[in-house]
């Protein structure tokens, strides 16, 4: 019987034997349109965040393409930046955390190679790491939704199935007339849990490699401009 009701349940959503999204939204219990909401609500966000950070990250590797072609030509590491300093080019600020650490080392009385070494590194390596977790911070949602979505969609499949079970004992009436409508509104909410589900994962998936491939595009700028600023305070 219940392998029945599931069967025939899909094909019953409107007059015409078709699925009608709307119908089958309107008709259900109010737990489940709760569900379907919120699930509606973050496919809307995750499409969101899929476009803008496409857009994002493509206008962030444009820049530092130009930037870093414009400060290995540049006669002047510091002037160049100076002249870049307001632009969001988060290479940009990898070099100005690397700059400001080389001058405070070479204004030192008691010069310190290993130490000026050290602290030229770790300045710059800490701004590639808070670039690259500016860059992702939105991405956490992407995951959470590819793992919570589909469960949260089977429970109000759940509810929706127990609500039909319970129209079967108030009406004495087990016919799949009856039951099958609420149980194809049940079935429409995992559904929607997969809809926001599936790309979420997959961008989730796609745009983590894209920070990866961009903290180390950072990291090895930092690690060039390092080497050309420990050289130049070796001759000093």
């Amino acid at each position: 019987m219940t392998f029945e009701l599931l069967a025939s349940a899909v094909t019953i959503g409107s007059d015409s034997n078709h699925l009608n999204p709307v119908k089958l939204f309107l008709h259900a219990d109010i737990v489940v349109q709760s569900i379907m909401a919120g699930l509606i609500l973050a496919s809307v966000w995750v499409w969101a965040i899929i476009i803008s950070f496409m857009l994002r990250i493509g206008s962030l590797n444009r820049k530092c393409a130009e930037y870093e072609e414009g400060f290995w030509e540049a006669q002047n590491f510091e002037a160049y930046q100076k002249e870049r300093r307001r632009g969001d080019v988060p290479m940009g600020k990898v070099a100005g955390a690397g700059l400001a650490e080389w001058r405070r080392n070479a204004a030192m009385p008691k010069f310190d190679p290993d130490g000026a070494r050290e602290r030229i590194a770790l300045a710059m390596t800490s701004s590639v790491g808070e670039e690259s977790d500016r860059i992702s911070n939105r991405l956490n949602f992407l995951a959470t939704v590819g793992s919570v979505a589909p469960f949260v969609g089977l429970f109000g499949t759940v509810w929706g199935i127990m609500n039909s079970f319970f129209q079967i004992g108030q009406q004495q009436n087990s016919s799949l007339a009856v039951v099958a409508p609420g149980i194809s509104e049940a079935l429409f909410a995992t559904a929607i849990g997969l809809f926001a589900a599936i790309p979420a994962v997959i961008a989730y998936n796609r745009f983590s490699h894209r920070v990866n491939l961009f903290e180390s595009r950072l990291q090895r700028f930092a690690d060039r401009l390092h080497s050309a600023l420990t050289r130049e305070l070796e001759q000093r």
